[in-house]
């Protein structure tokens, strides 16, 4: 099994919205609690079964259209399942794919305290920096009750469900991680633009100093193991997903596709941006320039 990790150098890097007042209890219904026996699918992995250990008779279990919740409290999970089916309908859309046809719902565990994800990082074996997992068809978040605006990794997570839904196990790290952070802060600021807040995704350059080969980048197979170089590996390699998407939505989707698929990094790029960068050499000073370039934009 492929477990994708997310650094919590994502929720340092998540904007905050300006906005009045936070949105999560605007409106919303409770999640309806359900016994655990009754849930569409108790199957949940080897994750999900260390987490449901820790404190096993206090964890609640609900339902939505697309994920199955286990939770501590109603009124911290009910903002999740807003938010997760809506990261889940976005993220699909910037693909192009139909999600109609998924009838397995995924788990989402909804951790409040840090000593209970304190536990759980012991317990599967996570990277302390760790901020949050997703593990095939299962996430694992933290929701601090007193923390006001979440961040982007319940977003980051969703990204790698889906990306797993559709592409597999194989898309290259740089890849998963890079468009989970990219799409993660678009969704997480569309989010709160559809509830009325002045909201913009706020992307950030890359220092030249932090700048990694593109051969080195792509070819990447682990997760650096010092604090900065796993920041710099975030940061670029969300670069590169923007930088590649915004020259073509489709094909950046079939670069992806091809890329999933066993091609290499050059073989994926002369097949969907050869005639914009006819040249590797040329693509790498070009995006090197970009990457180096004040960018805090765009929606």
């Amino acid at each position: 099994m492929i477990i994708l990790l997310a650094s919590v150098a994502l929720s340092l890097r998540a904007q905050t919205p300006a906005a009045p007042a936070a949105p999560e209890r605007q409106g919303l219904e409770g999640l309806k609690e359900i016994p655990f026996a009754a849930l569409s699918s108790q199957a949940v992995g080897v994750l999900g079964q260390a987490a449901l250990s820790l404190r096993p008779t206090e964890w609640k279990h609900a339902e939505t259209e697309n994920f199955i919740y286990h939770y501590f409290h109603s009124h911290i999970a009910t903002p999740v399942s807003v938010e997760a089916e809506f990261y889940y309908r976005v993220i699909a859309k910037d693909l192009g794919k139909d999600t109609s046809h998924w009838e397995r719902k995924a788990h989402i565990f909804v951790f409040e305290s840090a000593d209970d994800w304190s536990q759980f990082q012991t317990k599967a074996h996570l990277d302390p920096w760790t901020g949050g997992i997703h593990a095939r068809n299962e996430l694992f978040i933290t929701r601090d009750p007193a923390q006001k605006f979440k961040g982007n990794a319940l977003g980051h997570e969703t990204a790698h469900l889906v990306v797993n839904r559709f592409y597999g196990d194989n898309v290259p790290l740089w890849l998963n991680e890079g468009y989970a952070e990219y799409i993660s802060l678009v969704s997480y600021a569309t989010f709160y633009r559809a509830r009325g807040y002045q909201a913009r995704p706020h992307f950030h350059n890359l220092p030249a100093t932090d700048f990694l080969p593109l051969k080195q980048l792509t070819e990447m197979v682990t997760y650096p193991t010092e604090v900065r170089q796993v920041v710099a590996f975030y940061s670029e390699s969300e670069v590169l997903v923007r930088f590649l998407s915004g020259e073509d939505k489709a094909k950046f989707a079939q670069f992806l596709d091809l890329l999933s698929k066993g091609s290499t990094f050059d073989t994926a790029l002369r097949v969907t941006f050869g005639n914009r960068f006819p040249l590797a050499a040329n693509f790498e000073n070009e995006f090197k320039s970009y990457a180096n370039s004040a960018l805090l934009r765009k929606d």
